[in-house]
């Protein structure tokens, strides 16, 4: 194999790697903010461990982007729940325009340390919403605080939570992420 060769293989075996790592790139940070509650992604999963009788005070925040012409409000602006305790909360969304329109929700936790003890057993934010002209949907969200937060020294004195959603438009042209 002739030395021009072997660099133009090279070269594009490099191409290939950095274009495959760019594609990898949004998956893998997700996965990452996922495992680790970076900037209060919040985590997923199936049952309450059960209710410690600490309390801690979640609040419950909403936003819509401004090209959605939806109005989206929590139906309770705060609870108080037991860490380790199951508990569920509703928002409602009421698309005002004159045809059917799809959001789609993001959601953080503040404060940030708190996003890996934040645990979602089910969520409206996992899929995409579509309402229909004038319609009003109320969108539950199942949740609990991780018991562990009362371990861990960054987070154990937090006293409230701050679950906020913000929806946004759903390009129809293009496959949700």
């Amino acid at each position: 194999m002739t030395r021009n060769l072997r660099t133009a293989l090279l070269a594009g075996l490099g191409v290939c790697t950095m274009t495959g790592m760019g594609f990898a790139s949004v998956p893998l940070y997700r996965i990452f903010c996922e495992v680790t509650g970076l900037n209060g992604t919040t985590q997923r999963g199936d049952l309450a461990p059960g209710a410690t009788g600490k309390k801690v005070t979640v609040a419950f925040d909403s936003n819509v982007a401004a090209k959605l012409p939806w109005k989206f409000a929590p139906e309770r602006r705060s609870d108080t729940i037991d860490i380790g305790g199951r508990d569920m909360a509703f928002y409602t969304a009421t698309n005002l325009s004159d045809k059917p329109i799809t959001g789609s929700a993001t959601f953080n936790v503040t404060p940030a340390v708190a996003g890996k003890y934040f645990t979602k057993i089910q969520c409206f934010c996992f899929t995409q919403q579509t309402l229909e002209a004038g319609e009003t949907v109320r969108m539950p969200v199942l949740f609990y605080v991780d018991p562990a937060i009362l371990n861990d020294p960054d987070a154990k004195d937090i006293q409230e939570i701050t679950l906020s959603y913000t929806f946004y438009p759903v390009d129809s042209g293009k496959t949700a992420s």
